[in-house]
């Protein structure tokens, strides 16, 4: 009666891809932990202005030199605090990607697949 199923060879494969997608799961989580406590910096201002993320994009430190206050320059201070933060933000996801890429070229996916599915 089973011949017509031809084996179980059927039921093997879908077990092997269930275990690899378990694998997947918990090392994008693990991923995803390690994306917090990385941190990346973007810099405006040739160094002015330093903004601090983690590489999840959140924003955890801003370092400002001293010598850029000056109540006249209001606008270029605040458009170098922007520019900063965007960088950061940028690097954050740049490090994301690249975090991503070593995840599943580990698992043997093809370069640019999207995670999650």
């Amino acid at each position: 009666m089973l011949k017509g199923l031809g084996g179980l060879g059927g039921l093997g494969d879908m077990a092997k891809i269930m275990k690899q997608a378990q694998e997947m799961q918990t090392k994008m989580a693990e991923m995803q932990e390690n994306l917090s406590s990385m941190t990346v910096e973007g810099v405006s201002g040739a160094g002015l202005v330093k903004a601090t993320a983690t590489a999840k994009g959140e924003l955890v430190g801003l370092d400002i030199d001293p010598s850029i206050f000056n109540q006249d320059d209001k606008e270029v201070v605040e458009d170098l605090i922007l520019a900063a933060i965007k960088d950061a933000q940028t690097r954050a996801q740049e490090k994301s990607q690249e975090e991503l890429a070593k995840l599943t070229e580990g698992m043997g996916l093809p370069p640019g697949m999207k995670l999650p599915f």
